[in-house]
């Protein structure tokens, strides 16, 4: 296994799994080493990406493994790559999110993960389940 920070000829596998993210926030994600890419051997398998909540605070905002590799240690080796990394840099805590409706929520828990929070979003044609968030000192 070998993770490295996301490159631009990344893209097409990024976009494989990630249908949210601009393009143009796709290339700051390679300026600024705030996306990862899991592979196994030359295969590209999981990628991992965040931004700074509050300008300060690691935010995992997404991280995907592929389906044939998902439940296999995977997901956790690219948090705990992610976490180390923060950590180096010189931040004290990181957070994340899942909707409350996810099992996303058991698996960071057992990361060490602790419910801070959640956001509800109720306007008309936006609505969607409670957003949970949830926060790790490293």
């Amino acid at each position: 296994m070998n993770i490295k920070y996301v490159q631009i000829e990344d893209k097409e596998f990024w976009y494989s799994l990630d249908r949210h993210l601009p393009e143009s926030e796709f290339e700051k994600k390679v300026r600024d080493k705030q996306g990862y890419v899991l592979f196994d051997g030359e295969t590209p398998i999981g990628i991992l990406r965040y931004n700074l909540f509050w300008d300060n605070t690691p935010f995992c905002t997404l991280l995907f493994i592929c389906e044939d590799r998902q439940k296999k240690g995977f997901g956790r080796m690219l948090m705990e790559h992610w976490e180390e990394d923060m950590k180096r840099l010189g931040y004290q805590m990181v957070m994340t999110s899942t909707q409350i409706d996810e099992e996303a929520q058991h698996f960071y828990r057992k990361l060490g993960y602790i419910d801070c929070g959640n956001l509800t979003i109720d306007y008309p044609g936006l609505a969607q389940p409670m957003e949970l968030l949830l926060s790790k000192e490293l």
